[in-house]
């Protein structure tokens, strides 16, 4: 007990300052700032020293800000678009057929182009919003040729797909449902 009677003391864990009146014990009555007499033990109170002071209910707020968590990142309601996963369509042509022996180059484009025509429309009849079409970096014949194509549609836009997850090497289309 760091106090005696006549100083100033506050409560712990409450905004009550006071000044204290009678000591039995561990038993202090203080007369608070609105005249009010009040009974608490000798470990619920802290002297009042005459350097800077920050009332008990500053020190709350202050603890309370401390303690309070990061406001973490809402979370949006995830939308059908979000949560629907993406179709992905390997256009590189040894996924394609079993073997290319006897095969032109054209033929071998003709039937990446079918397969991602096919795959599109399929897309488009089951209402799949996004689609990552692999072609790979190569010349880059077939992206160009996939431009053309997806240029045929009305109903969609076609870009880059995901860096990280594909490299160059694909175009990711998103279908509008609703045209």
């Amino acid at each position: 007990m760091d106090f005696g009677v006549g100083d100033w003391v506050e409560v712990l864990d409450e905004s009550i300052r006071g000044k204290v009146e009678e000591i039995v014990g561990n038993s202090v009555t203080i007369i608070t700032e609105d005249g009010f007499s009040l009974k608490y033990e000798t470990a619920e109170l802290i002297p009042v020293k005459n350097e800077i002071q920050v009332s008990n209910f500053e020190a709350a707020q202050i603890k309370a800000q401390k303690e309070t968590p990061k406001k973490q990142p809402k979370k949006r309601s995830k939308t059908k678009e979000r949560n629907a996963p993406k179709m992905e369509v390997d256009l590189h042509i040894h996924h394609l057929v079993k073997s290319t022996k006897g095969m032109t180059n054209f033929d071998m484009l003709n039937i990446q182009l079918e397969t991602a025509k096919r795959r599109l429309d399929f897309a488009i009849s089951k209402r799949i919003q996004k689609i990552v079409f692999i072609h790979g970096v190569g010349e880059g014949i077939l992206k160009e040729e996939l431009k053309y194509l997806f240029n045929k549609y009305d109903n969609l836009r076609f870009y880059d797909a995901d860096y990280q997850k594909y490299g160059l090497g694909a175009t990711e289309v998103y279908i509008y449902q609703n045209p």
